[in-house]
C-alpha cells in the first residue's frame, strides 16, 4: 500500500501500480527471507532455495514469454508516460480513445463505438500516433473562390471568420495555391488547442460552415467545377 501511494503522482493506471507493488513486495520478502537463512547459518538451505528458484524462474520465463513481454511493455507505456487513459492514438492499424491500459493489452474506442484490444508489446514495438502528446493541432481547409471576386476581400473574409469562430487564435495562415479550373484555389491554415482527432473534426466542420455564411454575405461566390461544350454546327 505505501509504495501505491508513492506511485500515484507517477503512474496513473492502478493496475501497472498494483503489478509494481506486489512485486516490489515479493523482492523484498525473497531479500529477507535470505538474510534470515544467512545469519541462522542455514547456507545449505539458502543454496537449495536459490538453485529452486533459479530453475522455477527459467521454466516460468520460458512458458510465459508472451504474457511476460506484454506485461513489461505496459509498465513501460505507463512510466514512460508517453500514451495515457484519454488520448486519441492510431496504432496497429487501429485509431480510437483510450480506455484501459492493463498490464497485459491496451483497449480502444474506435469512432464507430468498436472496442479494439492490442497488445501492449504490439503498442510498444510498432510506431504509434497519439494526439495527446501535443496541445496544439493545426486545420488545413481547401476552398476555391469565382474569378471575379476580390481576392484582398476574401482573404481578410476568412482570417476574420477564423479569429469569430475560435478566439482567441492569431496564427492565421491564408495562401492562394493556383488558378484552377472553374476557381483561385486557396489554403487556410490555423491553430486550435485539442488532445483528440475528434476535436479536429469538429473544428474544421464549424469553420466550413462559418466561412460559407460569411462569403454569401460578402457576395463571394464559391462556385461549382464547370465544363463549355461547344458544338460546331456544319
Amino acid at each position: 500500500k505505501w509504495i501505491d501511494r508513492l506511485l500515484k503522482k507517477q503512474v496513473k493506471q492502478h493496475s501497472i501500480r498494483n503489478l509494481i507493488a506486489n512485486v516490489t513486495s515479493i523482492v523484498i520478502f525473497g531479500v529477507g527471507l535470505f538474510l534470515s537463512l544467512s545469519i541462522l547459518d542455514l547456507d545449505q538451505a539458502l543454496r537449495t532455495l536459490l538453485t529452486g528458484a533459479g530453475v522455477v524462474g527459467l521454466a516460468v520465463g520460458l512458458a510465459l514469454q508472451g504474457a511476460l513481454s506484454n506485461t513489461f511493455s505496459g509498465i513501460f507505456l505507463a512510466v514512460k508516460d508517453i500514451m495515457n487513459v484519454g488520448d486519441y492514438v492510431e496504432t496497429n492499424g487501429y485509431a480510437g480513445k483510450v480506455l484501459d491500459i492493463t498490464m497485459r493489452y491496451t483497449k480502444l474506442l474506435e469512432s464507430d463505438n468498436n472496442i479494439v484490444i492490442i497488445p501492449n508489446k504490439l503498442v510498444l514495438d510498432n510506431p504509434f500516433k497519439n494526439f495527446g502528446l501535443t496541445p496544439k493541432m493545426r486545420i488545413s481547409i481547401p476552398c476555391g473562390i469565382a474569378y471575379d471576386s476580390d481576392l484582398v476581400k476574401v482573404e481578410n473574409i476568412a482570417r476574420q471568420t477564423i479569429t469569430d469562430t475560435f478566439p482567441p487564435i492569431n496564427q492565421i495562415e491564408f495562401y492562394y495555391l493556383d488558378f484552377g479550373g472553374s476557381a483561385i484555389n486557396f489554403e487556410l491554415r490555423f491553430w486550435i488547442d485539442s488532445i483528440a482527432n475528434l476535436s479536429q473534426l469538429e473544428a474544421k466542420s464549424k469553420a466550413i460552415v462559418a466561412l460559407k455564411a460569411n462569403f454569401e454575405k460578402g457576395s463571394i461566390n464559391i462556385p461549382y467545377p464547370t465544363s463549355s461544350l461547344i458544338i460546331e454546327k456544319k
